[in-house]
């Protein structure tokens, strides 16, 4: 049975998504878990290709067509995860912040997120403190994951912290920064829980500070 598991990781590896499809239907015809198929297939491969990413071994281009590799796979099995009541890990809200509309950084932080099993729910550019907040209210995240690549906007997310702080519920989420101006001694000014110098770490002390939490 393992072996269409291994199947499927490799096929999202090189990005096949037709081949994922069709692996992943088989899968299902032979009734194999849909947690099973999404944790040990579509997961496991994302991983090894969030892995190569951080040694510089693979690039943007082959993680997007990756991660289209797996949404194809993922949209398969969330009608039958739903059946099963599977949960995703957690919650992350993620955006640019309010005056920046650079999106290349977040929308690979987002597959990432997803990548490890985690909701990952995307704001946009340009996004205000106010929408954060409203966007947490609404679906009550774990994290939330801020995006700049302005030096002009970097302040920014010290407004957003502060608005959570102000609304009584900073301490309901974890906050992620990150994009090119940012570091660890920024983090530390604006109050934040992580930074990570790329996107798949982000997603893997994300994933680890939500899990220590639960």
């Amino acid at each position: 049975m393992s072996h269409l598991y291994e199947e499927i990781s490799a096929a999202l590896q090189r990005g096949k998504q037709n081949d994922v499809k069709a692996l992943v239907e088989q899968a299902i015809a032979e009734g194999l878990p849909a947690e099973e198929i999404l944790n040990r297939g579509l997961l496991a491969g994302m991983d090894v290709i969030s892995k190569q990413f951080q040694e510089n071994e693979v690039y943007v281009p082959e993680v997007l067509v990756a991660a289209r590799a797996m949404n194809a796979g993922t949209a398969l099995l969330k009608p039958l995860l739903a059946e099963a009541g599977a949960k995703a890990v957690g919650k992350v809200l993620i955006g640019t912040v309010k005056g920046d509309l650079h999106d290349i950084g977040k929308n690979l932080v987002r597959l990432m997120l997803e990548g490890k099993g985690l909701e990952a729910i995307d704001l946009g550019v340009d996004v205000s403190a106010e929408q954060f907040l409203a966007a947490h209210k609404e679906h009550k995240a774990d994290a939330v994951a801020l995006s700049a690549l302005l030096t002009t906007t970097m302040q920014e997310m010290k407004n957003i912290i502060g608005a959570f702080e102000e609304a009584g519920c900073r301490d309901e989420v974890i906050f992620l920064v990150g994009g090119a101006p940012i570091s660890e001694s920024f983090k530390q000014t604006v109050g934040a829980d992580i930074y990570t110098p790329d996107a798949a770490s982000a997603a893997e002390e994300c994933k680890k500070a939500i899990l220590a939490r639960k």
